[in-house]
């Protein structure tokens, strides 16, 4: 590791269930790095991907990083132990380059790989903190990890209750407005206003597929 971060600790015996997608949320890539392995900022995560396509190790994959803060995936919390945590250099107002995508798409399915780990495993940060975090935001490119098989995507499903499906996705609990927001973030970024039948629809579509991978792992 040319700048290993000092800010890990044990895995609290879990095993890697999920990765977690970040943004940094800073202005360049050297001020991320900084900020991960600075011990007074006590935060950090297992890889930072930078706009040209470099990704560098901070943590090692068996560690616990201190990424995801508070917050909860399928009802569980202290992600933290169950995770891998990546970091991607973006200040959070602008599309990601096409290499850094590149670069995404490599680390990920490496990742999934040695862990074991499906499509319904690759959330973002502000799916398990609906109520605090946003990134990696609304310029993010999930689509292009979903036609690789390496995330969930929205189709049209039944006319499902909201509630019950974002339960079913794996979202916590907090304010009914945060989770439907969080929930377009991800999946439908174009959407607004109040809850619509298209909303519905497609988080129907995302449970079942959450669904049929829980019943299959």
């Amino acid at each position: 590791m040319s700048h290993p971060s000092p800010n890990h600790g044990d895995r609290r015996g879990q095993r890697v269930e999920l990765i977690v997608l970040h943004y940094t949320g800073m202005a360049d890539g050297a001020s991320a790095r900084d900020r991960l392995c600075d011990p007074e900022a006590e935060v950090s995560a297992h890889w930072l991907v930078h706009e040209d396509g470099r990704a560098e190790a901070l943590v090692p994959e068996d560690r616990r990083a201190w990424h995801a803060g508070a917050g909860s995936w399928q009802g569980r919390d202290d992600v933290n132990s169950r995770s891998i945590g990546i970091e991607i250099i973006n200040p959070g107002d602008r599309p990601f380059p096409m290499a850094q995508m590149d670069a995404l798409v490599d680390l990920v399915r490496a990742i999934a790989a040695r862990h074991g780990l499906g499509p319904a495993a690759v959330i973002g940060h502000s799916d398990m903190a609906p109520d605090r975090k946003c990134d990696p935001g609304p310029r993010f490119d999930w689509a292009r990890l979903a036609r690789q098989g390496l995330a969930l995507a929205a189709g049209e499903g039944a006319d499902r209750p909201l509630a019950e499906s974002l339960d079913a996705i794996g979202y916590p609990p907090a304010d009914p407005e945060m989770r439907l927001a969080a929930f377009r973030l991800r999946f439908r970024p174009w959407g607004r206003g109040p809850e619509s039948p298209a909303d519905r629809q497609a988080a129907a579509s995302v449970a079942a597929f959450a669904e049929k991978a829980a019943a299959e792992s």
